[in-house]
């Protein structure tokens, strides 16, 4: 099941016709709204998304989705009419996966969206039996799956959780954005380096007192990241 998120009708249409060829069913919104009651109300394998929607934008919509729920961990694809890098980026930022600027190629389109049901279980768990981490006002137990900072609960994606915990098992340590890759997605050969960058960036707006001047995950120039030593 896909929710297809797009205003402009023929595009809609042509999106789910040839989801249905491959084997896919659709469920479709016209609104950012929409978009979000329908995301609130079931699980899909995959959410294409588009940027420029009415009554709420794309970015916000995606943004609402990685906050929690039933697919906060469901892959998106963004589309997007904007072919400047910044709203790419801005795009991938918000937690989308993946993007495609219109107008696009059907063929394309159908091979974005396989690239990404293969990513989806890739990311190895932690497993429970680790011991739990505290690190600063963080604490990160892997046997409930939980992160709290400074005694709040705090919801990562199974991607965000397996990295924090890589990083805070070994602080002080260097990894390069190569390693991370690896380690975090392990045998998905369909993400870049700089989709560490991309869950760097998420991972500290959500566990950094203040994201800009990060205190728990360090950026070491021309190497990778590292956790402080503590």
């Amino acid at each position: 099941m896909v929710l297809v998120v797009e205003d402009e009708r023929n595009i809609r249409d042509l999106v789910c016709l040839h989801l249905a060829v491959e084997g896919f069913t659709c469920e479709t919104a016209a609104t950012g709204t929409d978009a979000l009651a329908r995301a609130g109300e079931r699980t899909f394998s995959l959410v294409i998304l588009d940027l420029m929607l009415p009554e709420l934008d794309g970015v916000s919509v995606c943004r609402a989705i990685r906050r929690g729920g039933v697919n906060r961990e469901t892959p998106i694809l963004m589309l997007t009419a904007r072919r400047e890098e910044a709203d790419k980026v801005v795009g991938l930022d918000s937690g989308a996966d993946d993007y495609l600027t219109k107008p696009f190629g059907v063929r394309e389109l159908m091979a974005r969206v396989r690239a990404l049901l293969r990513r989806r279980p890739s990311a190895p768990a932690v497993p429970a039996s680790d011991p739990p981490i505290a690190h600063g006002d963080i604490e990160l137990d892997p046997a409930r799956r939980r992160v709290r900072v400074a005694g709040d609960d705090v919801t990562l994606t199974a991607h965000e959780f397996r990295l924090l915990h890589v990083l805070l098992s070994e602080p002080g340590i260097v990894f390069t954005r190569e390693a991370l890759l690896k380690r975090t997605w392990q045998e998905d050969t369909f993400v870049t380096v700089r989709s560490v960058d991309t869950l760097i960036k998420r991972l500290r707006r959500k566990i950094e007192r203040d994201p800009s001047e990060p205190r728990v995950i360090l950026t070491v120039w021309g190497s990778g990241y590292k956790a402080a030593d503590v």
